[in-house]
């Protein structure tokens, strides 16, 4: 699939639309009340190119494939973490989805503790051989 490349001109189009949050010219960010309305009209038997076309997108700018596709993904996203999922970012630095490196459970501790473990006894084998053959060499 080819990428969207908006101009300055569009994308100035696009950021007066009350329901893009912001907009550059890889990509459009759509408001969550957005999202959710667009998944409710989608429940109620509207088509995505209708939908984006009654919020006042062009679909000869965005591209006549984007409501299908945001729809997909909104769907997606909805169906598995529901509207919170539509409503709080969950990319970047200051997400909620991901655990932190510090949260591990102590299984993970454990398994973690035992290849620390095994790593430092392949070094001690190692310096433990290399110091034999110092000695050898020595003789």
């Amino acid at each position: 699939m080819k990428r969207m490349v908006f101009t300055e001109e569009q994308i100035r189009m696009l950021e007066v639309n009350p329901n893009v949050l912001r907009a550059t010219e890889s990509a459009i960010t759509y408001t969550p009340a957005f999202k959710l309305a667009a998944i409710q009209a989608y429940m109620q038997g509207q088509t995505p190119s209708e939908i984006f076309i009654q919020a006042g997108f062009n679909l000869d700018v965005i591209g006549h494939q984007k409501p299908k596709h945001s729809l997909k993904r909104w769907r997606d996203i909805f169906n598995q973490y529901g509207e919170k999922g539509l409503t709080t970012e969950r990319r970047g630095k200051g997400s909620t989805g991901r655990k932190a490196a510090g949260e591990l459970s102590a299984e993970d501790e454990l398994k973690r503790a035992m290849a620390k473990i095994k790593l430092l006894e392949a070094q001690v084998d190692l310096l433990k051989k290399l110091d034999a053959l110092e000695r050898q060499k020595k003789r």
